[in-house]
């Protein structure tokens, strides 16, 4: 017994290496199939030997798979923040360890198979559709963000988003366990049957590898299909990009905002013309503490706004952090801070800055905020936990956001969304950036806090599929890299190295046609969501009705 229970780690081990081996971007994604299934048939035989096993055993069966995935793909957070890498790897690999356990728990009480595994599905799809709604969302390892890097197979994510390519691999992966399961079955039938046994077991196994065959090939044929007879219509916009590669460590809260504002222009300036639509500097370049209330005092807005007198048809995109203090009577947010001298109370923000000669400044403040860094849980009672906020040099503790997906408006050219670096993983979120009027994204982050890691080609994969999924041409500027520009159909050009300074002048194409995706968000994942709680409630009443009816 005690051999098994170490095959039954090793089985959901294995699961945890072949997922790793299958993550972007320099994994295989093919391996997603198979990936679960592993884990599948270690859930399987603790299904069929309950008296051997106690209560929770696949949640402790599974925990040491999920957490090797995890943490193989997910250490490089440990360069900027030791606890906050240990929080993520232990709590989301045990989220994913529930997940497992409750579907063992439905599966004892719903009997069918097929109702069963479906129960799994919509399980694990509404985990991932919370990690993407709530105060700890960490949603980096949704299983529809492994195709990042081979985008090309995912072409239907404008229809489904990236909750299509979850549902297509988890149902991959359980055809594949139970075509294993048959083939064994079929095994020993033939072995103690006549022929007719055996050449009905074949047919079986046959028609069984064909729609496999069929659920797995369907959506890359449709998929290339579409890549290579997409078409963008011709509405090109001129963009400067600049990479000014400031040190985050050791420079980017030390350089005086005149310093860093020189680096940018001494790197964009060859590359302005006349026609140059927008300059598109990196998430938090100015560290200027810049109060909302009368921001045009500031040194760095003076600075962009002389810049922009010689440039009248340029539109200037550049990420800070900016504060506000609130009035007498404005209603005050949970993120509102007291000062330490007044009662007074303000809002720091993450903040996307947008300049133009029309003597107006728009600003956008980051919504999704980056757990443990940029914000804590809102949950009642928990206000205390703002003092261990992880410090990365900036604004420590929760911080402000805005309700709204702002679009900004721009001079002589189309309206522009701004997403700032973490928010590029969230597929409705970006939407609806593109609800809201945006003919192309751009994408401000600063990825240097991962070092020369996945974590920063992780993340710049990830836009791959943004750009699919809302068929809008996206400007990235990174920091630290990557930077780029990427088209409709998720290609990336002029793409920089990581840790280089880089400017990239080009063009991309404008677009107003609205997706699925964008217009109907995550419709899959709230449908799964939904269908999960019938079937975990309808497990409990079969649960309670057996336990005391005898039904």
């Amino acid at each position: 017994m005690k051999l098994q229970k170490i095959s039954l780690v090793i089985f959901s081990m294995l699961s945890g290496v072949i997922l790793t081996l299958a993550w972007p971007e320099r994994g295989f994604p093919g391996l997603l199939f198979i990936g679960l299934v592993p884990m599948l048939a270690m859930e399987d035989y603790i299904s069929r030997h309950r008296e051997k096993f106690i209560k929770f055993s696949v949640l402790f069966y599974s925990y040491p798979g999920f957490f090797l995935w995890n943490l193989l793909t997910t250490w490089w957070i440990a360069n900027s923040t030791l606890v906050g890498a240990v929080m993520a790897i232990v709590l989301n690999s045990l989220f994913m360890a529930i997940i497992f356990q409750a579907f063992h728990w439905s599966k004892k009480h719903l009997r069918f198979s097929f109702v069963s595994y479906l129960a799994l599905v919509c399980y694990w799809i509404a985990f991932e559709y919370l990690h993407l709604n709530w105060d700890l969302n960490w949603p980096w390892l949704n299983l529809g963000n492994g195709f990042a890097a081979y985008y090309k197979w995912v072409q239907w994510y404008e229809y489904t988003g990236a909750f299509g390519g979850t549902l297509w691999v988890l149902g991959g992966n359980i055809l594949v366990f139970m075509f294993i399961k048959k083939i064994q079955n079929s095994k020993f039938k033939i072995q103690n049957s006549k022929s007719e046994g055996k050449i009905q077991s074949s047919i079986f196994i046959f028609q069984y590898s064909i729609f496999i065959f069929l659920w797995l090939a369907t959506p890359l044929l449709f998929s290339y299909y579409i890549y290579l007879t997409y078409k963008e219509e011709n509405n090109p916009v001129a963009f400067v990009v600049v990479q000014p590669n400031i040190d985050p460590y050791s420079e980017q809260y030390s350089l005086p905002p005149a310093a860093v504002i020189d680096r940018i222009m001494r790197l964009a300036t060859p590359n302005l013309t006349a026609n140059t639509n927008f300059l598109v500097a990196p998430e938090s370049a100015i560290q200027e503490e810049m109060w909302e209330n009368a921001i045009s005092s500031f040194t760095s807005i003076r600075i962009l706004k002389a810049i922009n007198v010689s440039y009248p048809g340029l539109n200037m995109l550049i990420g800070g952090s900016t504060f506000y203090q609130f009035q007498p009577g404005e209603p005050l947010p949970r993120t509102a801070r007291k000062f330490t001298d007044t009662d007074n109370h303000y809002n720091a923000y993450n903040a996307a800055i947008m300049f133009n000669s029309q003597d107006s400044l728009q600003l956008y403040h980051k919504s999704k905020l980056t757990p443990g860094v940029e914000i804590l849980p809102s949950f009642g009672g928990f206000k205390w936990l703002e003092k261990y906020a992880i410090d990365l040099g900036g604004t420590v503790g929760s911080l402000g956001m805005d309700s709204v997906r702002k679009v900004y408006t721009t001079v002589n050219t189309v309206k522009v969304g701004p997403a700032i670096c973490y928010e590029s993983i969230f597929g409705e979120f970006f939407a609806r950036f593109v609800k809201n009027g945006a003919q192309i994204m751009i994408i401000i982050t600063n990825d240097g806090w991962w070092g020369y890691t996945a974590g920063h080609r992780q993340h710049f994969s990830f836009a791959h599929l943004r750009a699919i999924e809302t068929r809008r041409c996206i400007a990235r500027s990174a920091n630290t890299g990557i930077s780029a520009l990427i088209d409709q159909r998720g290609d990336a050009h002029q793409q920089t190295a990581y840790w280089v300074p880089a400017v990239i002048a080009g063009s991309l194409n404008a677009s107003n046609k609205i997706t699925f995706y964008v217009e109907y968000g995550d419709y899959i994942a709230r449908i799964m969501t939904c269908m999960g709680g019938l079937l975990f409630i309808t497990a409990i009443g079969m649960a309670i009705g057996r336990r005391y009816f005898g039904l």
